[in-house]
């Protein structure tokens, strides 16, 4: 039988920047014995996670997107947050993004962007919990204390009082920022998404820092107009 850590590491190893491996390649980036990249690959395929290409390199199957929509349709507040990004990539002209904890990992599950956004579309998934607006309101509303700090900047919080004062400030405004502690020349503005007398999400935008200073009221009050309205409307 397959082990499941070797099965997601191979899983975990294709990337909007890697789409595709060949086995010689995955079992060097892996350092597994080819043979066994290849078991694992051709099991992976026979389940249905992966599909072989033409060229005889391996590529996700769609059957995990599949399974993707089996999952967004459990969750009742989906549909609406959904929508809720697209009107917010809209009308505030940036990338707007919607992230949710499992267990403690900050997930990224949508992204949209306006096509005069001043940034390129972020392809992370899994993201730094004390360096972005969107962990900030998660853990603050999860009372959840890091147990790391990443320090992705000069700009990141990296010491537990800096942190709890970061913590407090959330909890008091009810929207996060995050001036270039992630990815230098960048912010992103995060705001508690409601459902059912709970915080089931974060919402917010992400945009060049520059941008946000310049007009970081303005925006913020749409933003948090916005959500705030679709929440109402829920």
């Amino acid at each position: 039988m397959l082990s499941l850590q070797k099965a997601a590491s191979i899983l975990g190893a294709f990337s909007a920047e890697q789409p595709e491996w060949g086995v010689r390649a995955l079992a060097l980036h892996l350092t597994l014995p080819r043979a066994t990249a290849h078991a694992y690959l051709a099991g992976l395929t026979d389940a249905g996670f992966l599909r072989r290409t033409p060229a005889g390199k391996y590529r996700l199957s769609w059957h995990l997107a599949e399974m993707g929509g089996q999952l967004t349709a459990a969750l009742p507040w989906f549909p609406d947050a959904r929508s809720l990004i697209t009107r917010l990539a809209l009308e505030v002209r940036a990338v707007a993004f919607l992230c949710i904890l499992e267990g403690e990992e900050v997930v990224c599950a949508i992204r949209e962007r306006h096509p005069d956004a001043d940034i390129d579309l972020p392809l992370d998934i899994y993201l730094p919990a004390t360096a972005t607006a969107s962990g900030k309101i998660l853990y603050a509303h999860a009372d959840i204390s890091p147990r790391t700090f990443s320090a992705c900047t000069d700009s990141s919080i990296t010491t537990p009082d800096e942190w709890r004062t970061e913590v407090a400030r959330v909890r008091r405004r009810g929207y996060a920022y995050s001036i270039e502690e992630w990815i230098p020349n960048q912010c992103t503005l995060g705001v508690p998404y409601h459902y059912a007398e709970g915080v089931v999400a974060a919402i917010g935008v992400q945009m060049s820092a520059e941008r946000y200073l310049q007009g970081e009221r303005s925006i913020r009050e749409r933003v948090l107009g916005i959500v705030h309205e679709a929440e109402a409307l829920g």
